[in-house]
């Protein structure tokens, strides 16, 4: 069991299920519609505490019903939300979301007013308690200065840092980070066709890191630190029967954050995320059952 510390946003996700996906200027019926606390950050810091970590969520909420309600709903699942910054001003995040039951995708339209989570916030946190660090990589100079702080303060503190779209400075985090967790999205908008070319390149900018690239039903691949030459890769496992890829990702990243602190290999890492990665797609939410966990 680890102690960890996830920074990034926790969003307001409100979900419509529709059994094909609407053309557009069309009018059609949905299914069904839930209502869940979402975000990339929040979702990972879900899953981790379902396997067995102490997590820490930080970030920024408005001081509203919705900002309350997942509050509510992190707490549920023994989240310490003490560090998060509430805003007196302006609306929670919220993400509005058209799952397509077909085949398991999702359409997200995100809205968000609220500042990011910042530097003075982050420094009033003690880091002293923590095992692992993560971040994502949004509102790069604060993030790169929140590091630096964890460096300073917890020279042995794990870093890792979520590199899902392309924002203004992101590169200057691939030096500052122990692992890097990039997307397919973020790897195809610098123009590649698969991960192990991606990683090989990001190879030259990233440092001393571990690199991981998802690619969703393509599999994954990793690089180690000391190794440049052969990246490791794991087939996708997907589920008997697809149903929503909601949150895969955050999955598959809690999925590698657990095993590197239970001290396995990122091979085994990439393989364990893979697996829970899939299984997640073959049910709605987030809650994992003991077979699950099992699994990795």
């Amino acid at each position: 069991m680890a102690h960890i510390l996830v920074i990034g946003i926790a969003t307001l996700d409100i979900i419509n299920s529709v059994n094909a996906y609407p053309q557009e200027d069309s009018e059609i019926r949905a299914s069904a519609q839930n209502i869940r606390r979402g975000g990339n950050a929040a979702n990972s810091a879900v899953i981790l505490s379902q396997l067995g970590h102490l997590c820490s969520w930080a970030g920024t909420l408005s001081d509203d019903k919705d900002g309350e309600f997942i509050t509510r709903e992190l707490q549920r699942y023994g989240i310490d939300t003490r560090n998060c910054c509430h805003i007196h001003a302006g609306i929670t995040p919220t993400s509005y979301i058209t799952h397509n039951r077909s085949n398991g995708s999702r359409t997200i339209i995100h809205h968000r007013d609220l500042p990011e989570f910042s530097f003075d916030n982050f420094r009033k946190i003690d880091l002293s308690h923590h095992d692992w660090l993560h971040l994502e990589g949004r509102h790069c100079q604060e993030t790169a200065q929140m590091i630096h702080l964890a460096r300073q303060q917890q020279p042995q503190l794990p870093v890792s840092i979520e590199i899902e779209k392309q924002r203004p400075d992101i590169e200057a985090l691939f030096e500052l980070g122990d692992l890097l967790l990039f997307s397919r999205s973020y790897a195809q908008d610098c123009g590649y066709l698969n991960g192990e070319d991606f990683l090989h390149a990001m190879r030259r900018q990233a440092g001393k890191a571990d690199l991981v690239c998802a690619w969703g039903e393509k599999g994954a691949w990793a690089l180690t630190r000391d190794n440049d030459t052969n990246a490791f890769f794991s087939p996708a496992f997907p589920p008997p029967q697809l149903i929503n890829t909601l949150a895969a990702g955050d999955t598959f990243n809690a999925a590698i954050i657990d095993a590197r602190c239970k001290g396995q290999s990122l091979t085994q890492a990439l393989t364990a995320a893979c697996h829970l990665a899939g299984q997640k797609c073959g049910f709605e939410g987030l809650n994992l059952t003991e077979q699950h966990k099992k699994s990795l």
